[in-house]
């Protein structure tokens, strides 16, 4: 069995971890994970300090690895405006291919985008949502992101691929794209003042259709875009495969949580929760979880905005599966094993 080597850039994020968990138990995999922090877990990988927007400190650390045979781009940098997340997360990605291309053959940089290529962020947009559909009007970084990725290719670089998720669900600290961790803190929180749980959404984001992406069912989606040869130069939605609505989500939450119900009411969590850090502290301290601070463990304009979506956001994962791809995850199920998960490892009590 031919050994590869996996670079994992952004490795610390909500994709990177369950991706560098998942290819440390493949048996032909080793792997080289960046991140600008140190990793507060173990892990089998080669964990390298890297700053992706110094291209001195990418050459300097970098240069020696030699073995890699497939990136997997999953670095994000959140800016404060459309341009400059552009200019940013466009810099990172040339900073680490052109590094790497100069020492190493690789054979394909699999590259993260999401449902902002369709402006699912924008408004009520065409849905189910096709990697056929055009482009919205930019500014939009993965679009600089992937054309930069079709350009080396045409240079004479190796191949890309491209997967699309939609409200990724796993843990990472200090993500601002995860739905399962803040809605976990806030049902926490809730429950340690004794109060029901109410679904704090827009009143028509109760009942619209939303689909999610489990981080590990992603991970493997990825090492597939990375071998497979119907994969070369293409992109994929990639969700769990199925449909929900919050209205029948939330009761599987209410009784994860033993909480009591109640009905929904609109509270953006971004004003309701800025006083809660003191509330997490002590929870922290009573049941002796990690100390994650407040401020690492949940993002609230994110949960504002995924619960607000007040449309349908669904896409096409057909594509996907006719090019080989046919893993699928239960929602219902995902949200369950992953806050038992969150038990297990001391994130929640």
């Amino acid at each position: 069995m031919e050994r590869k080597t996996a670079l994992v850039a952004g490795a610390l994020g909500i994709v990177g971890r369950s991706l560098v968990s998942h290819l440390a138990t493949l048996d032909d995999w080793n792997v080289v994970a960046l991140s600008r922090r140190a990793p507060e877990f173990r892990s089998p990988a080669q964990w390298i300090s890297v700053d992706l927007l110094d291209r001195s400190d990418c050459e300097q650390k970098l240069r020696s690895l030699d073995a890699v045979t497939h990136v997997f781009f999953a670095a994000y940098a959140e800016q404060a405006t459309e341009k400059a997340q552009v200019d940013v997360n466009r810099a990172m990605l040339a900073n680490l291919a052109e590094t790497i291309d100069a020492v190493a053959d690789v054979q394909r940089i699999v590259l993260v985008e999401g449902a902002k290529w369709y402006g699912a962020q924008l408004g009520p947009y065409k849905t189910p949502a096709k990697e056929t559909d055009p482009r919205v009007l930019p500014p939009n970084f993965y679009y600089d992101q992937e054309d930069y990725l079709v350009a080396r290719a045409l240079r004479g670089g190796r191949s890309w691929a491209a997967v699309r998720p939609s409200g990724i669900c796993g843990f990472a600290v200090g993500n601002p794209m995860n739905v399962a961790t803040a809605l976990a803190v806030y049902a926490t929180i809730t429950r340690e003042l004794g109060l029901p749980l109410r679904f704090p959404g827009k009143p028509l984001a109760y009942r619209s259709l939303i689909e999610y992406t489990d981080a590990t069912h992603l991970a493997r989606a990825m090492v597939w875009a990375a071998i497979s040869g119907a994969a070369a130069n293409e992109a994929f939605n990639i969700t769990n495969g199925d449909l929900a609505r919050w209205e029948h989500l939330w009761p599987q939450l209410v009784t994860f949580f033993e909480m009591e119900a109640a009905p929904p009411l609109h509270m953006p969590l971004v004003t309701f929760m800025a006083d809660k850090g003191p509330i997490w502290d002590d929870i922290v301290r009573k049941h002796r979880l990690k100390p994650y601070s407040f401020a690492e463990i949940a993002a609230w304009p994110f949960l504002d905005g995924m619960l607000g979506l007040e449309y349908d956001v669904i896409s096409d994962t057909g594509k996907a599966r006719r090019a080989g791809f046919h893993d699928a995850v239960d929602t219902e199920a995902m949200f369950v094993r992953t806050f038992t998960q969150f038990r297990a490892d001391r994130i929640i009590p």
